[in-house]
């Protein structure tokens, strides 16, 4: 465990010894507890206690009310902020989230109303022992996600827990109970409930964590695919020419590149990766071969929807769709002409475009001879290179009479090109190429 996660739990057990030194209870709970038992920092440390939330704001000098309804309050401290929650029992769920009631109870009763028993356990940080009221610790042993109790009770409860219980399977590496499986399939089409916000972030946890591939094989298998990215699920049984794709259908190709995707890849590469071939099942045509003609332009469009669709910030829609869009172009780079290399390399988001293109050869005809030439002619060109001083500014072309306005952005690209190419030298021959390609008519570059 490195320092930062050390100080963490160090600062966790000094909040639990304040609880205890009140009089209260204080637990470590839920997904801390699983993953210190598997030997892991755990991203976070909830703490359950038998405070009630007034008591805890009391207790501690900085706190934030985050869901004092349902018992929750962080409380913030140097090491980072740390959520305390009443130990509770839920009444029913209406809305598939949230319950119209909590009771306060104790940590059995907690126990029961959490999702999965890996996640239903309480550590002790004064005697170091852990307490299982739903046999978390043996499923834990036996690498098994399962539902606590009756897995439709708790998928209705909050329908997230679809796709959940398939992100904890695939980042533990663990089999999903059958019971809980078995549900799964069966209440599929109820996690079009859900907001897009929160199936939106799942999604980018399952392909961020290191386990992508296998999230996807689940998600495909329960169904659940089909109904959150049914443009994903079409690809399965979209055949591709074997000579390019030896590798087999649409949907095994983006298993491939989705097995390669790095831990803590960024979201919009990984987005990126998991989107690129979207067009081919609505471009797919046949004639001397299977083609999917301009299906990386059909790709881009559906992406931008599909991001729409889940609520992603206009940044991450933009860069998504330009890596869609723009994932064929990098094999006829080196053929470019030399401003055209240039301004592509220059584009925020290049470097993950690299990335993407790369996964994309090595899960499909593995040539990747493409790539690597392209890193080594960027690596022999430094920064003026890459944006060397301009020969003209819009300072100059006022100078020169033109009036100002959205030509002035054309014509100094277009020098700019040239310059790149070695066809412009200097600023004279700059001025030279504007006159007598840019008339001024009507006050108009």
């Amino acid at each position: 465990m490195g320092y930062k996660a050390k100080r963490r739990e160090y600062a966790a057990r000094q909040v639990c010894a304040q609880l205890r030194a009140a009089g209260f209870r204080a637990l470590f709970a839920g997904g801390c507890v699983r993953d210190l038992l598997l030997g892991q920092p755990p991203h976070d440390i909830d703490i359950a206690t038998d405070a009630r939330p007034d008591q805890v704001t009391a207790l501690f000098p900085k706190t934030i009310a985050v869901g004092a309804q349902f018992g929750v309050i962080v409380v913030m401290r140097a090491e980072g902020m740390f959520e305390v929650a009443t130990f509770r029992t839920d009444g029913p769920y209406l809305d598939g989230r949230h319950p119209t009631s909590v009771s306060f109870t104790g940590p059995k009763q907690d126990a029961q109303r959490r999702d999965f028993t890996i996640n239903a356990l309480f550590f002790d940080p004064e005697t170091d022992t852990v307490l299982d009221y739903v046999g978390g610790r043996e499923d834990l042993n036996a690498r098994i996600v399962r539902a606590v109790g009756n897995p439709g009770q708790r998928f209705q409860e909050d329908r997230l827990r679809l796709l959940r219980a398939a992100r904890f399977a695939a980042r533990l590496g663990f089999q999903i109970a059958p019971d809980t499986l078995a549900a799964m399939r069966k209440m599929a089409s109820q996690i079009t409930t859900t907001s897009a916000e929160r199936i939106r972030d799942e999604l980018v946890k399952m392909l961020t964590e290191g386990h992508a591939r296998t999230a996807f094989e689940i998600l495909e298998g329960t169904g659940l695919l089909a109904q959150i990215l049914p443009e994903i699920a079409a690809m399965r049984g979209v055949q591709q020419p074997r000579g390019y794709h030896p590798e087999g259908d649409v949907w095994a190709h983006t298993l491939l590149i989705l097995e390669q995707m790095p831990e803590r890849a960024s979201p919009t590469l990984a987005l990126g990766a998991l989107l690129h071939d979207v067009g081919k099942p609505v471009t797919q045509t046949y004639e001397d071969r299977i083609r999917f003609n301009l299906h990386d332009k059909v790709g881009a469009r559906i992406s931008e929807k599909i991001c729409k669709r889940l609520r992603m910030t206009s940044r991450m829609v933009q860069r998504v769709s330009w890596l869609v869009e723009n994932h064929m172009r990098l094999k006829d780079f080196m053929k470019m002409r030399k401003h055209r290399r240039i301004h592509l390399a220059r584009t925020d988001g290049f470097n993950e475009l690299l990335a993407l293109c790369r996964m994309d050869a090595a899960a499909s005809h593995g040539d990747t001879s493409f790539l690597d030439a392209i890193e080594t002619y960027l690596a022999t060109l430094d920064k003026e290179t890459m944006r060397p001083p301009p020969l003209l500014t819009g300072k100059d072309l006022i100078e020169m009479r033109y009036t100002p306005g959205p030509a002035f952005k054309r014509i100094l690209r277009k020098v700019e090109a040239l310059q790149l190419d070695g066809q412009l030298k200097d600023t004279d021959a700059a001025r030279a190429y504007v006159s007598k390609h840019y008339p001024r008519q009507q006050g108009k570059a």
